[in-house]
């Protein structure tokens, strides 16, 4: 008996052995990838003259906020940039996980006679595009969207990919729940708004924040359709402002206000990063969950 004990503890010591290992290890890796972050956070706050001579530390040397000073010369402007992202990242988001959600649930759904022709279309778009000047006629003269926020929401209202992601969750949901939901005379609405979308939130979460990252991150839409300076999102703004450093640099001649180059660079990824770090916070409780959907499945 004594040793049948001992040998129950020795187990329970290797597993928790075992399980602290696991965790040290995983703590040591969040804290690699935190690294970079930090490394960025602290040249933004680092003199220009110290960062070009020591070059980046996880501390300032030599504290300096001069760096966003030196962005916040035209703060309206910069505030008008969030605005314009915010107002495509929150409105493109919405719109793309409705209209995403569902065309996959249609395709699921194995009574519904054209989901294999959407089917078709949706993974045809995944591997062809017509090209960059269709696209752009497409835009600008059919469409007239030159210098609309819609030129910057449309384009990633459906991405073929997530839509295939959602269609293979959806497809894993219990049959028996849709089916008994009809015989009780709910709708087709009822039943996906009220049945399917709450089963399904770990996957629309993930879906949801891949969404929010590229319509956050794009600049290229604006950089294609955008003139007007009122329209510019955040990363096109920041993208201009950091050419036009890059020309003041070379044509500097050693008189008139310092610029700030590298220091201006890592404050701009801080005010780009900033947001969306915080809305990853609301959904990271599903992300591993919905990360995790599976392969895609062939019917």
């Amino acid at each position: 008996m004594n040793g049948r004990t001992f040998g129950l503890d020795s187990q329970k010591r290797k597993t928790r052995l075992g399980h602290t290992a696991i965790h040290v290890i995983a703590i040591f890796v969040c804290l690699l990838a935190l690294l970079p972050l930090l490394l960025i956070l602290s040249a933004s706050f680092t003199d220009e003259k110290t960062l070009a001579q020591y070059g980046y530390q996880l501390i300032p040397i030599k504290f300096s906020t001069y760096a966003y000073q030196f962005l916040m010369n035209d703060p309206e402007q910069l505030i008008r940039a969030y605005g314009v992202s915010l107002t495509v990242t929150l409105v493109g988001t919405a719109l793309s996980l409705l209209i995403m959600s569902m065309l996959a649930y249609a395709m699921s759904r194995r009574d519904f006679a054209l989901r294999h022709v959407l089917a078709f279309f949706v993974f045809f778009t995944l591997l062809f595009n017509g090209g960059l000047v269709p696209y752009y006629i497409l835009m600008t003269q059919t469409l007239h969207l030159k210098n609309n926020l819609l030129a910057l929401i449309l384009p990633y209202l459906v991405m073929p990919f997530f839509v295939l992601l959602l269609r293979t969750y959806f497809a894993s949901l219990p049959r028996e729940l849709i089916d008994a939901a009809k015989m009780d005379g709910a709708s087709e609405w009822r039943i996906f708004f009220q049945i399917v979308v709450p089963l399904s939130t770990p996957a629309l979460a993930t879906v949801g924040l891949f969404s929010m990252l590229l319509y956050w991150n794009d600049f290229y839409q604006a950089l294609l359709f955008i003139d007007n300076q009122k329209l510019y999102p955040l990363q096109y703004f920041l993208y201009n402002l950091a050419q036009n450093v890059e020309i003041l640099m070379e044509n500097q001649t050693g008189q008139g206000v310092p610029i700030p180059y590298q220091s201006v660079r890592m404050a701009m990824a801080v005010l780009a990063i900033g947001p969306i770090a915080f809305a990853f916070l609301f959904v990271q409780r599903y992300f591993v969950r919905g990360i995790t959907l599976g392969g895609l499945k062939g019917e």
